[in-house]
This record gives C-alpha cells, structure tokens and sequence, in this order.
C-alpha cells in the first residue's frame, strides 16, 4: 500500500517534522487515555453512585408515609400535578457521565417519569408511586449520581500535556539547532561563501560537523595550493613569450605578423587556462549589486571593447546578493561567444523573490540539444555547431561560466533562443 499521498499533508522543514513526531504521540495518548478512563472509571462511578441513589428512590417510594426514612436518606418527595413534569429528559450534550445517569435510572428506578441534569451541582427527578395517582418530585445534590467535575480529567491532560510539549520542544530545539546550523554552513560553503561554524549538540551531530570542517578546511587549503601553484606558471610562460615577443621584433615585418600572432594566441589561451583553473579565487567576496546597474556596466564595457550587445528586458528592481567579479567574468564569456558566432547578442535580467537569472541570446548558429551537455565541459570544441573557424578559443568559455554559477550555487542552462534563433544561456541562481 502507497502512502505518497501524505506527503503533501507532511511539514518540510526539520522544525515541522520534529513537532509532529513529538505532538502526534502525546496527542493520540491523550485521547486513548480518556476515552479508555472515561469509560472504565467514570462510567464505572457513575453507574455503582447512580445504583445507590436508584435503591433509595427505591425505597423511599415503597413507603411514602415513612417520612423518617425520608429524612434520614435525604430524599424528601415533593408531590406535583403531572402538568409540571417536563416533555424529555434534560442533560447538557457534554455531560457524558448524564448519559449513564439517565439510563441507569430509567433501568432501576420502577416508575421514572424524567431525569433532569440542568447543571454539575443540581439534579431533578420525576417518579410516579405504583399505583400512578400521584407524582414526586426529588431534588437533590448531583454528587450523589455521578463523580464531581468529570471533566477535571479532560482539563488537566490538556493543561499538562501541552505544557510537557512545550518544554519537550524547547529541549528539542536545542538538540535541532547544530543540525542547522550546519545544513546553513553547508548550503553557504555550496554557494561559494564562507559561514563562521563549530561542531556541537550531540556525538553523532558533532562528529558530522567536525567531518564537514576538515573537509572544507582541506578543499580550502586545495584551492590555495593550487592558485600558489598557477602563480608560478602563469610567471613562467609569461616570461619566455615576453622574450619570443621582443626577439620577433627584430624581424622584418612580413616574417614577424604571422609568429607574432602566434605568440598573441598563445598567450590568450594561457589566460585561459588560468582563468579556468583559478575559478573563483579571484573573484573577491559576495555582496549586495544592484543588478539593473550591473547589468547595464557589463554591457558597456563590452561595448567599449568593440563588441556589439544590446540591453534587453530588466524584470525585477532590486539588489542581490553575488560576487559581481566573478559574475561579470560569466556573462563576459558568454558574451565573448556570442558576438563570436553570431552577429547579434542581447543581455537581460530577471529579479524574482526566489531567484536571479542573466540571460545571453545570440542569433548565430546554435548549440544542438544532444551536444549542450558536452559543450559545458573543459576543453570540449564544438566545431560544426559553433563554427570554430571563426574564434581561437580552448572550449572553456562555457565551462569557466557554468563552474561560476555552481559556486554562487546555480546553474547554466543553454537552450534556443525564441527571440534571436541562435543560443540562449541562462545563469540561474537561487535567492
């Protein structure tokens, strides 16, 4: 049997589940003990209390005269006209233990016209003598049919019951709290940000938290070595293509314009590795851009470089959080591809409650949906779908753009573009 429908009626957050896992119990508990003690106990009371009075009724209508007797079982009639005697009985429809009055009454007590129950301290009885002349009419305490303030119980296990709730929620909220706090460390060290964060709560909680410290401590210390690393070769192929650059100087010009393009090649796809390779670790802190602006600087520097790009829709004022060298490094590639491969490029921005998306549409050739996965990887050259004749790019344009949007914890969707025909890629990230 499939229970997946439930899931829908199931809270998702930690908190939610935690609270329905303490309350269901307690609550459930709370209704099998009632219904189990009301109608063990107080049905039980109520019937051997109810039993009593009905053997004195009983044997005060046997000897009516014997006002004595009367006294004694503080029963004392009072005779009535049969005018007076209400249509029904009368109980209020919470007073569960009337029910078993009422009934106990009419099974004991020959001749009970109406039992009536108007509140917990008062109790009225009709019952006419043997031979049906005359009515009598007994007012008495209703402690004497059933237990006093049954619904006490009821009062108490609510009071108490939420109250021990309540500190089980306190308690367990402070166990929750390391969980937290290390899901929301997890979750920022994902999206390329650094939380201040240290293992506590419980063994099991503590030993997660010290696991995720000394990882990330080690992929931090990993991207240190390896930017200490990339420092030095970047400065050691720099300086013999300074040197090829300065010796092919000399030539004469006819031999010296191809070489020279050469070392110019070459020297771009060094920084293009480099870039690759280096990530984010040069992409400063995250803050607060206001993303209208920002669009609209990107786009003017690409102008700036000659490049021809339009601004297109801004859905959304406002300002996000990022890290904008980084995202600038992402949407300048995209950008570099476009006006590369085609001969239109348009950038627009989207600002909603829950994310952040840019979006670079060109009108050139297109990426075809079979190949889009492997576009996205390092050094992947898609020479039929992107015309490669027409760039001297290493495949890492897309690559350097979707490991940006990964570390902001987003991601790039390449598609179609409707508007332009050519490619349309999305830099998607989660507010």
């Amino acid at each position: 049997m499939s229970f997946q429908w439930l899931k829908r009626y199931v809270p998702r957050g930690l908190y939610g589940r935690a609270i329905l896992i303490l309350a269901l119990p307690v609550v459930v508990l709370q209704l099998v003990v009632s219904v189990v003690f009301i109608q063990r106990h107080f049905e039980g009371v109520t019937e051997q209390l109810t039993g009593q009075t009905a053997q004195s009724l009983n044997a005060v209508m046997a000897q009516p005269e014997d006002s004595a007797l009367a006294t004694r079982l503080d029963l004392v009639p009072v005779t009535v006209d049969r005018a007076e005697v209400p249509q029904s009985d009368q109980r209020r429809w919470y007073d569960f233990s009337g029910r078993v009055v009422v009934r106990t009454l009419h099974e004991e007590v020959p001749g009970i016209l109406r039992v009536i129950l108007p509140t917990d301290t008062a109790a009225t009885i009709f019952v006419a003598d043997p031979e049906g002349e005359a009515i009598r009419r007994f007012d008495f305490h209703r402690d004497r049919l059933s237990a006093p303030n049954p619904h006490q119980l009821l009062v108490n296990m609510a009071v108490f019951g939420g109250l021990m709730t309540f500190i089980a929620y306190l308690y367990l909220r402070n166990q929750l709290r390391p969980i937290t706090q290390l899901a929301q460390a997890a979750e920022a060290f994902g999206r390329g940000r650094h939380v201040p964060y240290s293992a506590a709560g419980a063994v099991e909680v503590r030993a997660a938290g010290n696991a995720f410290l000394d990882m990330r401590a080690r992929i931090e210390r990993q991207i240190e070595q390896r930017t200490l690393m990339l420092s030095g070769i970047s400065h050691d192929l720099r300086t013999p293509l300074t040197r090829m650059k300065l010796g092919l100087s000399m030539l004469d010009d006819a031999d010296r314009e191809p070489l020279e393009q050469d070392v110019e090649d070459m020297r771009r796809m060094v920084d293009s590795f480099l870039d690759f390779v280096r990530g984010n670790a040069e992409a400063g802190q995250p803050e607060e851009v206001d993303v209208a602006e920002f669009l609209r600087a990107v786009v003017e520097d690409a102008r700036r470089g000659g490049r021809t790009v339009e601004i297109g829709e801004i859905e959304g004022m406002g300002r996000a959080t990022m890290r904008p060298m980084a995202i600038r490094r992402a949407l300048e590639n995209l950008i570099g591809n476009a006006v590369r491969y085609g001969t239109r490029c348009e950038v627009s921005v989207r600002l909603s409650e829950r994310s952040l998306r840019f979006r670079v549409e060109d009108d050139g050739p297109g990426i075809a949906p079979e190949a889009r996965d492997e576009a996205l990887r390092p050094f992947v050259r898609l020479d039929v779908a992107r015309n490669q004749d027409r760039g001297t790019g290493v495949g890492l344009g897309l690559a350097i753009a979707a490991d940006i949007a990964r570390a902001h914890g987003g991601v790039l969707r390449l598609g179609d573009s409707p508007r332009l025909g050519g490619l349309q890629a999305d830099i998607v990230i989660a507010r």
